[in-house]
């Protein structure tokens, strides 16, 4: 029986640890983004609120506008709004 618990175990770790990077980004904007919105815009004043707009599992869709407008890579902008 032990040996069973332990490799249930081991099934959450792993798939926990296979999750892609960006999922955990995703929720970070989703839990504090209008306070990440008015930093970038500080960052960024030539953002403008539609460069903003944030819909859920459309992320790729803003870093992508937000790459555009800033000149930015979108690894650059994701390592930002983690940091904010």
């Amino acid at each position: 029986m032990r040996g069973t618990v332990c490799a249930k175990e081991d099934e959450g770790r792993e798939a926990a640890s296979e999750q892609p990077f960006h999922i955990m980004t995703k929720l970070k904007i989703k839990g504090t983004w209008n306070e990440t919105k008015g930093k970038l815009k500080q960052k960024y004043a030539e953002l403008t609120d539609n460069d903003l707009l944030f819909e859920e599992g459309k992320e790729d869709e803003l870093l992508g506008r937000l790459q555009q407008r800033t000149g930015e890579t979108k690894e650059a902008i994701r390592r930002y709004i983690e940091e904010v």
